[in-house]
């Protein structure tokens, strides 16, 4: 049996009591370039960009068999949708013809009246508006579809980038990028039309929820019947656009709102802001929105700006990568399908579903146990841990392409498909709560908890190291998959998703008391994460509040991960293995998973807009645990150490 640690990657001039990221990873940060395509890049990129090679090797090969799939066979429109990206000769020869409807009905519009018209028919095509609509579970009534509607309308990652000084030169960039595009695209006078972009864009960005609120569950809850909706929004024609979005009817009798004041500023805007510059926003939506399906000059702009400027990324991806990224944007279920061919290890479920039964028992135990907790809470609390669903692997079904149609038209290809995912949300709508449903697919090297269903899902693509390993010590697999595990439970439980129950709905279950009691740990992790700098960006601090979530699913990752550990041993104590003892492998298990670097231009990015903090700070967190401290006997000279009353331990 191996130890699954990855001895190539330790640094042995680092002691893990004064850094355990770095003794972990050390040496492979050292000796590791970012690549060229990549703004970071760790042990999930690394996985993705296998999963990519195993995804294009089953195109070429399924492309080459004798026959060929036929058109209209989920393989073939695999091959078909990936051939019409790779053709680039006949991408430069169709130009823009594939959006000449769109720009020329965006040119007619004479009024603001006749907008919702046309931004129906764009949402339904995968260019959202000043509003993004999508369909999920009601979160205050979960066996039931609803329509949500969130803002919109930005071409920056977010509303601080449009006023706050940092983003200055970003502001800049992106005017000339605005302009720059429209000016390929042959819009009149691109310059004053790039203005008016970004004077409107700015408008919009004032009413727009800060990140950190638009986390909150119950302050984003806002259920309005169709005449509220009507009512908050009299310059907007919901009914013109919802016969063009092809919305099933009685699609806007009851609608959750997620931000009302920005709502009500964007009907504002309607009235107020002339329908040129309407014109102009919409045309550069539509282009943005399509050039990385365009000829090379668009496709070249777009990087250099969303690439290059804003992420500090050097070189674009290769081509046959981006293809990849689409196929399994737009066909995901055909191409998970394929992907499929790579099984699991044989015993790879069942040792998951150990892992994840350990992890139940222990969140029970600690449940049963905590100190701040009081029992009618716990008693709550244990009942949605009963309730949750773990999915492993493969989805049981697989969805139906049938109805797409692909071609050798690639920006038709990319329409057709954003319609038909439009559609495919849209039909949810007053259908019984499809509980099999995966929103990542096998191949995908990361894991979730859906609130709406109380499931955490784990698909196949990470069942594999530095997370699992079948044939390795469980030490390490429980530092890795296990604090995985838990931390996709523990967010069940975090300050978002402590507010839904067991079945899904966002109800208050918690006593005053505790409630208090779980705020207050939450703010002591809210100021020991803001104290951190970014190993990646110096002189740049964690924000707190906004990674917080992500930050308490860690802990309990971590901590639960690690007493699932101790519980799957029994009477047994582990061997030592490559010099480590097993809780020590268990908390290198961890560091590992969190493998990376990043440049400088994309680590400031991610602090501003990522709810996930660093992957330094994230390997680091052990030192919260007192399992930790004992496990490397750190002392108060040793630079992981924490003292007792300011570790935060909620789980």
């Amino acid at each position: 049996m191996t130890s699954g640690i990855f001895r190539d990657h330790i640094d042995p001039d680092v002691r893990p009591q004064d850094d355990l990221f770095k003794h972990v990873n050390g040496r492979w940060i050292a000796e590791t370039e970012i690549p060229g395509d990549k703004g970071r890049y760790g042990s999930f990129d690394m996985l993705r960009e296998a999963a990519e090679r195993d995804l294009r090797t089953i195109i070429d090969a399924t492309a080459t068999t004798t026959p060929t799939p036929g058109p209209t066979t989920p393989a073939g429109k695999v091959v078909n949708l990936y051939a019409s990206f790779m053709d680039e000769a006949a991408i430069e020869q169709r130009a823009l013809k594939g959006l000449h409807d769109l720009f020329q009905a965006t040119a007619a519009l004479t009024t603001t009246q006749e907008l919702p018209t046309l931004l129906g028919r764009l949402e339904r095509e995968g260019v959202s508006g000043a509003l993004h609509l999508y369909v999920n579970t009601d979160d205050r009534q979960s066996d039931r579809y609803i329509v949500y509607l969130n803002q919109g309308g930005l071409g920056l990652p977010d509303e601080s980038y449009y006023r706050e000084e940092r983003y200055a030169d970003i502001r800049t960039a992106y005017l000339a990028h605005v302009e720059a595009m429209l000016g390929l695209a042959a819009a009149p006078d691109p310059a004053a039309a790039a203005a008016r972009v970004m004077a409107l864009e700015t408008r919009l960005a004032a009413s727009h929820l800060d990140n950190v609120s638009d986390r909150d569950a119950v302050a984003t809850y806002t259920l309005l019947t169709g005449d509220a909706l009507r009512a908050l929004t009299p310059n907007f024609d919901w009914d013109a656009y919802a016969v063009s979005l092809q919305a099933p009817p009685g699609a806007f009798d009851e609608v959750v709102v997620r931000q009302p004041e920005f709502v009500s500023a964007f009907n504002s805007a309607l009235a107020e802001v002339p329908i040129q510059d309407w014109r102009d926003w919409l045309t550069w939506h539509i282009v943005h929105e399509f050039a990385p399906y365009l000829p090379a000059a668009f496709v070249q702009e777009n990087f250099e700006f969303y690439g290059r400027t804003r992420a500090g990324t050097p070189q674009i991806r290769d081509r046959w990568k981006r293809g990849i990224t689409l196929v399994d944007a737009c066909l995901p279920g055909s191409s998970r399908r394929a992907v499929r061919r790579q099984a699991l290890p044989p015993d790879a479920t069942a040792h998951m579903e150990r892992l994840v039964g350990n992890l139940v028992e222990a969140f029970r135990r600690a449940f049963t146990t905590s100190a701040w907790m009081g029992p009618d809470t716990q008693a709550q609390a244990l009942a949605k841990l009963e309730a949750f669903t773990p999915k492993i692997g493969y989805p049981d079904t697989w969805r139906d392409y049938s109805a797409l149609t692909i071609d050798d038209d690639l920006v038709g290809n990319v329409r057709r498909a954003a319609a038909f995912e439009s559609d495919r949300n849209l039909a949810k709508l007053g259908q019984p709560i499809d509980r099999a449903e995966w929103f990542m697919g096998p191949q995908t090297v990361n894991a979730y908890y859906n609130p709406g269903m109380n499931e955490i899902v784990f698909p196949a693509a990470i069942l594999q190291p530095p997370f699992f390993d079948a044939h390795a010590d469980d030490a390490v697999n429980y530092g890795g998959i296990g604090a995985v595990i838990g931390h996709e439970i523990g967010h069940g439980f975090d300050d978002q998703g402590s507010q839904f129950d067991g079945v899904g709905n966002l109800r208050d279950w918690w006593t005053e008391d505790d409630r208090a009691r779980f705020d207050a740990l939450a703010q002591k992790l809210i100021a020991q994460f803001s104290a951190i700098e970014s190993a990646s960006a110096p002189g740049n601090l964690i924000n707190g509040a906004l990674t917080v979530g992500e930050n308490i699913g860690d802990l309990a990752g971590i901590g639960i991960g690690h007493a699932a550990y101790r519980l799957s041993l029994g009477d047994q104590e582990p061997p030592v293995l490559d010099g480590y003892t097993g809780d020590q492998r268990f908390f290198i298990g961890w560091a590992q998973v969190w493998m990376g670097k990043a440049r400088e231009e994309t680590a400031k990015m991610l602090l501003a807009v990522d709810p996930h903090s660093p992957q330094e700070a994230r390997g680091n967190a052990v030192r919260n645990l007192d399992a930790f401290h004992a496990a490397f006997d750190v002392t108060p000279d040793d630079g992981m150490w924490l003292a007792p009353e300011d570790r935060v331990s909620i789980f």
